[in-house]
């Protein structure tokens, strides 16, 4: 049976960690013979019998019968890129008109308002225990740096006018070394993240169905609330201040599942890690990152000055190409993890925006060491080499940019609202 069929796979850690009283709805992935991606499971209402009832609202007034009234559907959305990052999805369908007042629902993570409050923690929120958070603002620096790299290198070309002395020799060697540094480290703390991803069945959402009499109304009603959990309730290691920097050599037990762990055993890799998505991307990610740097190395100047054009290619030019390369491989495995199907785009969904530009990015910082052997003797090949870091740093920049934003919307809702007219449905997807 593939790995991604209509069920969870008996090797997979929801099967048997999953509360039973949840159902899975939809288990989905982009490659049969690769784990599920996205797995969709529903609570369970309880019955009317456990649920406590408010008293009686008068002195003598007896026990009224409690309205049933049909629920909000509510759905917990597991996805393997977003149990990596800490965050726990949701899915909300509410219709005012079919399921009434008194409803406790999260609002959508797409509106204004909510997407402005995730700008503003960008700006005065840094969450440093945070594995993911930091791969994210990692990456963003170093795609800053190899921007600036990226003006070192090409505006001489493109305006003489601007050129300094050492501009593209010690300006543009310095950044490169600094920026491949940089991708270097992003990429090993990217790897661990992978290898520390929560193996346990935590959504991160209280579902409760609550009776309550409505100010409205003088009979008791039937109402769905929806909270996220407190951060000590949740298991991913991402809400525990001390994990990374403190518990990351400790073992981890059944009661302690938020503790950080560095290197995963040779079962696990075959059994499990091997099998994931992610785990393949940022792998290929942390080798390219780790040849890149070769090229960063041998770019700085008292080096690459002093190399003939055979050594150049050697250990300057393909160094890049295999990076680079190996950078398209990774985004796209990353794009194609967010997917229905490795042939389906997904834009809705934040994580695929986020391989996608890491995508363009490889391509261009690929395409810059595929012209360089040709560069010496064509001025417009050494643009054009030059120009394809340029935009590839911004893509990359673009890219690391939205996954900082994701790093700090740790509990994303999807939200489908009935209005009053049947034909006016409100979408919300993160």
């Amino acid at each position: 049976m593939p790995r991604n069929s209509a069920s969870i796979p008996e090797t997979h850690f929801l099967r048997g960690q999953t509360d039973p009283s949840l159902e899975s709805t939809h288990v989905s992935g982009p490659i049969a013979f690769l784990n599920p991606t996205k797995v969709h499971f529903r609570p369970t209402a309880k019955r009317k019998e456990d649920q406590e009832f408010p008293q009686p609202v008068g002195e003598g007034e007896e026990q009224q019968a409690v309205e049933p009234g049909k629920q909000p559907r509510v759905e917990y959305l597991w996805r393997s890129r977003d149990n990596r990052k800490g965050r726990h999805a949701i899915h909300v369908q509410y219709s005012p008109e079919q399921h009434g007042p008194g409803h406790i629902l999260p609002e959508s993570t797409t509106s204004l308002q909510a997407v402005l409050r995730i700008l503003l923690r960008m700006a005065t929120y840094c969450p440093y225990w945070d594995v993911s958070y930091l791969v994210a603002a990692i990456f963003t620096l170093g795609s800053v740096i190899w921007v600036i790299n990226s003006f070192f290198v090409w505006l001489p070309l493109q305006d003489p006018s601007t050129t300094f002395p050492g501009e593209a020799v010690t300006g543009g060697g310095v950044s490169a070394f600094i920026g491949a540094t940089i991708f270097e480290i992003g990429s090993v703390l990217l790897l661990l993240e992978a290898v520390n991803e929560n193996q346990t069945s935590c959504f991160g959402w209280a579902v409760e169905n609550v009776v309550k009499r409505l100010e409205a109304r003088e009979y008791l009603v039937n109402t769905t609330e929806v909270r996220p959990v407190e951060s000590q309730d949740c298991s991913h290691h991402h809400s525990n201040k001390r994990s990374f920097l403190r518990d990351g050599l400790r073992e981890r037990s059944s009661e302690d599942q938020r503790s950080f762990e560095w290197i995963p055993s040779l079962a696990e890799l075959r059994s499990h890690y091997f099998h994931e998505l992610g785990f393949l991307a940022s792998f290929v990610q942390l080798i390219g990152a780790t040849v890149f740097w070769i090229a960063g190395f041998t770019g700085l100047p008292g080096i690459i000055d002093h190399m003939s054009q055979g050594l150049t290619d050697g250990v300057y030019w393909t160094p890049q190409i295999v990076g680079g390369c190996c950078f398209v491989i990774s985004g796209l495995l990353f794009t194609i993890e967010t997917q229905p199907k490795w042939y389906i785009p997904a834009p809705k969904v934040l994580g695929w925006h986020i391989g996608f530009w890491n995508f363009i990015g490889g391509i261009g910082f690929t395409l810059c060491g595929a012209l360089g052997p040709a560069s010496s003797g064509s001025s417009r090949v050494e643009y054009q080499s030059c120009l394809a870091t340029f935009w590839g740093s911004w893509a990359f920049l673009v890219g690391s940019a939205i996954q900082w934003y994701e790093s700090l919307d740790k509990f994303p809702v999807e939200k489908k609202t009935q209005t009053t007219s049947p034909g006016t449905i409100y979408h919300g997807k993160r």
